[in-house]
């Protein structure tokens, strides 16, 4: 019964961090055409960048948990525990990658290194590159 009810958790999670990206991404599309109308193309293609990074870290954060519950809880042989050792070793990685990619600076030297405060700062970087823009270069409003 408990292996069970964990096997839902961590498909619930998976399901969580699938419905992230998707969500993320329509997100980070509409924001981009919002910034290209008001910035331009390069402001929008770093706002889309940014933004979608930003939303693949949260994601494979939150794809890792589930492979965490599901190997911990449900299944915790040694060969399970190995391929998880794997997987997080991978997303890691990739995490590392698309952290330096997005900031162009080592995760350590930013002050915010999560995968959600990644997007919420490109969303309000774009936000306020578009205000900057319509205001004809002033003051944002």
């Amino acid at each position: 019964m408990f292996t069970d009810l964990m096997e839902q958790v961590a498909k619930g999670f998976d399901a969580l961090g699938a419905g992230v990206l998707v969500t993320g991404l329509l997100w980070s599309l509409a924001l981009a055409i919002w910034t290209w109308r008001h910035g331009g193309g390069r402001r929008a293609y770093r706002a889309l960048r940014e933004t979608f990074g930003g939303v693949l870290l949260l994601s494979l954060e939150i794809l890792v948990a589930a492979d965490l519950i599901r190997t911990v809880a449900v299944a915790p042989t040694l060969a399970n525990v190995a391929v998880l050792g794997l997987i997080v070793l991978i997303r890691t990685f990739l995490s590392f990658s698309l952290q330096v990619e997005i900031d162009g600076a080592l995760p350590w030297r930013r002050a915010f290194t999560s995968g959600a405060a990644v997007a919420v700062r490109a969303s309000r970087a774009a936000r306020d590159d578009g205000r900057v823009a319509k205001d004809g270069g002033g003051n944002a409003a």
